[in-house]
């Protein structure tokens, strides 16, 4: 979380300070290259929000993109605002409005004794694209995979069809799997794909199912994913599969969960709320000296996949 030290991007709301941003891809490279970062790390810059109505505005950067969204970001970003004193804490709950450059982030998180305990997000309408479609897959096949946003574009695969049980050590082949699904999704289905789910079979509402998200250029999420997770209720209520008021828990490969749950039914899908808690783990500063020759940092192929070409 960056919160001093940059001045907000060129732009008259938070989706055109992203894409200002974007343009010169500086900060992003700074925040997530070694040896700052790496290609499991996520990094926002909070930024006054541009309209009345919201607390605070962020910009979410990620190893290869600037997602309009993400759940598990959101919630580190009203958690660094309520507890670092940025936003006004009341406890029990603290309400707020973010502006995401997908557009306004309704939150509420429950807090007790200056800490916060739970964010819940409503999230962005999410809908599903494509049910059941065939895909070509280098080395796998033809794959069901069904397409959905959730506040990103996801490709959505079954892990029991592909072999497997979402644990810890199948984490390198869930990536490399995840990856290849990516590319031919991209090109077959549809080119706002970005990003693959590897999911568990549905196990029913109210119940905890394991999912996988592989994130470009090939890497693991360690969270349980907001967005994915509302990618899936769409296409289970695309299904008939849950209603208005259902819910579900999505368990990530390490076993961190989010809770989802379906708030109302939109035009084209669902308005989806998911709730996952984050913790500070430290503070601290970072500058590039003048002499340094590598101010943007470096990639390696040994720990970033594609490292030569990101």
């Amino acid at each position: 979380m960056v919160v001093a030290g940059v001045d907000p991007p060129h732009g008259a709301t938070v989706r055109e300070q992203m894409a200002s941003l974007a343009r010169d891809d500086r900060l992003r490279r700074f925040l997530l290259r070694e040896p700052r970062g790496s290609v499991a790390t996520h990094a926002n810059l909070i930024v006054p929000a541009t309209r009345d109505d919201c607390d605070a505005g962020f910009i979410i950067m990620e190893p290869t993109e600037y997602p309009l969204m993400s759940g598990s970001n959101t919630m580190c970003v009203a958690t660094v605002l309520l507890e670092r004193g940025l936003v006004q804490m009341s406890e029990p709950e603290t309400t707020l409005r973010l502006e995401a450059p997908a557009g306004v982030v309704e939150v509420c998180a429950r807090c007790r004794d200056g800490r916060v305990e739970s964010v819940e997000l409503t999230n962005v309408p999410s809908h599903a694209e494509l049910l059941d479609a065939a895909l070509d897959v280098d080395g796998l096949g033809v794959v069901t995979i069904d397409v959905a946003f959730g506040g990103m574009w996801y490709a959505i695969a079954d892990a029991a069809a592909l072999g497997f049980a979402i644990e810890p050590t199948e984490a390198r082949a869930l990536c490399e799997v995840g990856e290849r699904i990516r590319v031919a999704a991209k090109e077959q289905l549809d080119e706002r794909v970005s990003i693959v789910e590897i999911a568990e079979p549905w196990r029913g509402v109210g119940t905890v199912t394991r999912n996988a998200v592989v994130i470009a250029p090939g890497r693991l999420d360690r969270s349980a994913t907001g967005t994915g997770l509302s990618a899936r209720m769409a296409t289970l209520h695309a299904r008939g599969l849950m209603r208005v008021g259902d819910s579900m828990t999505h368990a990530s490969p390490i076993g961190s969960t989010f809770d989802g749950r379906i708030v109302a039914e939109a035009e084209h899908g669902i308005v989806p709320a998911i709730r996952g808690s984050a913790w500070i783990t430290g503070i601290s500063e970072l500058f590039v000296d003048d002499d340094d020759p590598f101010p943007e940092g470096y990639l390696l192929s040994d720990t970033w996949p594609g490292g030569d070409t990101q």
